[in-house]
């Protein structure tokens, strides 16, 4: 059995499980708990393939001194790849606890069975627990990948439900966020921020805030600004009285030539992903249709999206002899622990960083930002812990967006229906900027405004200069000949970094939207036009046949301004399947409602019903929001949309009626399932809409103006 990559660097079964002598297992996970339910699947895991309750399952997750480094918890990988190590953990573990409860009790390992850890010997009827086996001693066995886990005798199908292991904590107010963290002595800390990305400070009053009622240390390192108080509202006026003082020079304008013309105009670096069959050659007689094909070509734009996280970042620090302990909502705990000691000039191996769940995120947001900044207010003061919370301003104005992006795709087909040829470029920021060991220089905020600053990285990772821009950009249908090219554009005003899904939105949102132009085109179904171009993959299939199955898809809605649309994807072409029919109403004056939805997916062999159905269900509702609401706006001076107001989500008014299929598959691999959603459901809505209204919406986000626009458009 060829293990995952995890098990080569941490094989030893001890390094993820403990036994107590109480009873209690405790899991070590380096993937961290962000609303995704993965500590949920995680222990449903150990508590099936060791047959013990779920209660007896402890989750210690994200702490770089007690669980395994597993990077980021991020692009829907940690089913695939901690479930999947941890469920031959457990399962060697349990193969060691039976070895031994054999020679305990005279018995072969065929006569033993299990409840709830208690070891039986058919024979004899004696009973040794796995505590009494190994309470608090280690199990000394490495994975060995000839054990395989047990299959599971609880249903996976959805019909049941699953409480999160912290449902009662999260209902009762009990669960810890990083906002609600309290220490011993713990005073509090606020930041202030340039005015926009490229200004200096040039001159501020220290006196006076020194001198305020509770101020314990008033920080100005090069344009990095800072208080700290000893209560957290006597810090928030202090902060405020250093911010009205404060002098700043800006040496340079944010560029607000239209994005979308800086990102097919700009300087770019190019990656062709694909380029199979004859299209290369084709090219000059692309636009002739003498031998009966047909051209389309459309350009999809997305722009600027923010987190919107509900709850601003935040971070504790504790310099205590020379080590800082961090406490942080961040999604890379190990990474993270990286780029503070880069900035820190500390070895990494004086730092500390341990997760705490934070109120929202799904990628880079200001979470490690914050990190940062409560590490060096807590050098500042040592011996004291030192907690910092951002405001909304400062969560908007500054956190890491999702790149703006454009796709141009170009295909043909012939009269029978069928693409001939297919081009598709994608040009993007980068996706990926988040923090670590990184030779460029440091991807923490805090660390660019000190006297002595760190480089800012401009848009090449280190470890791919392309990552995430041409996520889901080849299409999963079966097309002859095929071109698909990425582009790096360089010199784009604002920063960027990783957001749920990175690069699949857009493309698949424009893969999708444009099958729907094709089959329009060609005077077919939609969706039989999809399965028409969908190879052998069954799976594929079924997911499309269960969502139009349960949506009573060729049905037409009847009414004026009701449309439905269909969208598909499978992330990265390699993880879940998903499908989506959505039906909406177009009011007289352009707003779009979605009415209600309908998904279908498949995750592979099912852990956790209820956390798969959230992870969908969540996943749409985000990108409802994405799609229908949300666009960072700003100008030369900087980012205007720094509240609610100028950046509106989804409100709960809006949320439409869903119904969720799940689709089993025992025995075959777990998939990732957290990015599913997003790319298909916004190419459901532009279908609708079009449906609806005949009117084709290529731009996001789908706002009454945008539409009303686009009626004028086609009128001309």
């Amino acid at each position: 059995m060829t293990l995952p990559e995890i098990l080569g660097i941490y094989p030893s079964v001890d390094s993820w499980l403990q036994i107590s002598p109480e009873g209690k297992v405790n899991v070590f996970t380096g993937k961290v708990e962000i609303g995704q339910r993965i500590t949920t699947a995680l222990a449903l895991i150990v508590s099936d393939q060791l047959q013990i309750n779920i209660d007896r399952v402890t989750i210690t997750s994200g702490n770089t001194e007690l669980t395994p480094d597993e990077g980021y918890t991020a692009a829907s990988f940690s089913m695939e790849a901690s479930a999947a190590a941890l469920s031959l953990v457990a399962a060697e573990a349990q193969n060691t606890l039976l070895e031994r409860a054999a020679g305990r009790l005279s018995c072969s390992l065929e006569e033993l069975t299990v409840d709830d850890g208690t070891i039986v010997c058919g024979k004899s009827q004696e009973t040794v627990t796995y505590w009494d086996l190994l309470g608090g001693m280690r199990f000394d066995r490495t994975v060995s990948g000839n054990v395989a886990p047990r299959r599971s005798a609880t249903p996976r199908n959805g019909s049941g439900r699953t409480p999160s292991i912290y449902s009662r904590d999260i209902v009762t107010g009990e669960l810890k966020y990083i906002q609600d963290i309290e220490l011993p002595g713990m005073v509090h800390g606020r930041v202030v921020r340039p005015p926009n990305y490229h200004a200096r400070l040039t001159s501020v009053d220290l006196k006076t805030v020194r001198n305020s009622d509770g101020v314990l240390e008033v920080i100005c390192d090069g344009s990095f600004l800072a208080v700290i108080a000893d209560e957290e509202y006597r810090a928030v006026k202090a902060v405020n009285r250093l911010r009205s003082s404060a002098q700043w020079k800006s040496e340079a304008e944010l560029d607000t030539t239209d994005i979308y013309h800086q990102l097919v105009s700009n300087p770019r670096e190019t990656d062709c992903l694909k380029n199979d069959g004859e299209l290369a050659t084709i090219e000059a007689d692309f636009l002739v249709d003498e031998s009966g094909y047909l051209e389309v070509e459309s350009r999809y734009k997305r722009p600027y999206l923010m987190h919107g996280s509900i709850g601003p970042s935040g971070a504790v620090a504790w310099m205590q002899e020379g080590r800082m302990s961090v406490w942080s909502s961040t999604q890379g705990p190990y990474p993270l622990r990286e780029a503070l000691a880069q900035v820190l000039k500390m070895a990494a191996k004086d730092i500390k960083v341990v997760h705490v769940q934070g109120a929202g995120c799904y990628g880079h947001n200001g979470a490690d930002d914050a990190a940062l900044d409560a590490a060096l207010l807590a050098r500042a003061l040592p011996e004291t812990p030192v907690q910092v919370k951002w405001s909304r301003e400062d969560e908007h104005s500054w956190e890491p967006y999702g790149s703006a992006m454009v796709i141009d795709l170009k295909a043909s087909i012939g009269k029978d229906g069928v693409i001939r040829d297919w081009n598709h470029d994608v040009y993007s920021d980068s996706h990926v900027e988040r923090p670590g060991e990184n030779p460029e220089g440091s991807q923490l905020l805090a660390s660019w405004h000190l006297d002595q600053p760190c480089r800012q990285p401009n848009g090449t990772p280190p470890w791919d200069i392309f990552t995430g821009i041409g996520f889901n950009a080849i299409p999963l249908y079966e097309v002859p000949n095929c071109k698909v090219s990425q582009h790096l554009v360089k010199g784009l005003p604002l920063r960027v970094s990783a957001l749920r899904s990175l690069g699949a939105y857009a493309n698949i949102f424009s893969i999708e939207s444009f099958m729907d132009e094709l089959a329009h085109r060609a005077g077919v179904d939609p969706l039989e036009f999809r399965l028409d171009h969908l190879s052998d993959d069954s799976r594929a299939r079924d997911v499309l046949l269960a969502v139009s199955k349960a949506s009573n898809w060729g049905q037409k809605l009847q009414g004026e301004g009701l449309g439905r649309g269909l969208g598909f994807a499978r992330y990265e072409n390699q993880k879940s399947y998903v499908a989506v029919v959505v039906d909406v109403e177009v009011d007289e004056f352009g707003n779009i409602r979605c009415l209600n939805a309908t998904i279908a997916g498949d995750a592979g062999e099912i852990v956790d019903p209820d956390g798969l159905r959230c992870q969908l269900e969540g996943g749409f509702l985000q990108s409802l929001s994405w799609t229908l609401k949300e666009e960072v706006q700003y100008d030369r001076d900087g980012i205007t949309s720094a509240d609610w107001e100028s950046y509106p989500l989804l409100p709960y008014t809006e949320v439409p009626e869903i119904k969720t299929i799940l689709i089993d598959r025992p025995g075959m691999p777990f998939l990732g399932c957290g990015e599913g959603m997003q790319g298909p459901t916004a190419a459901a809505l532009a279908n609708a809409v079009f449906d609806a209204v005949g009117i084709r919406l290529r731009q996001t986000p789908f706002t009454a103006e945008r539409l009303q626009s686009s009626a004028w458009e086609a009128e001309d």
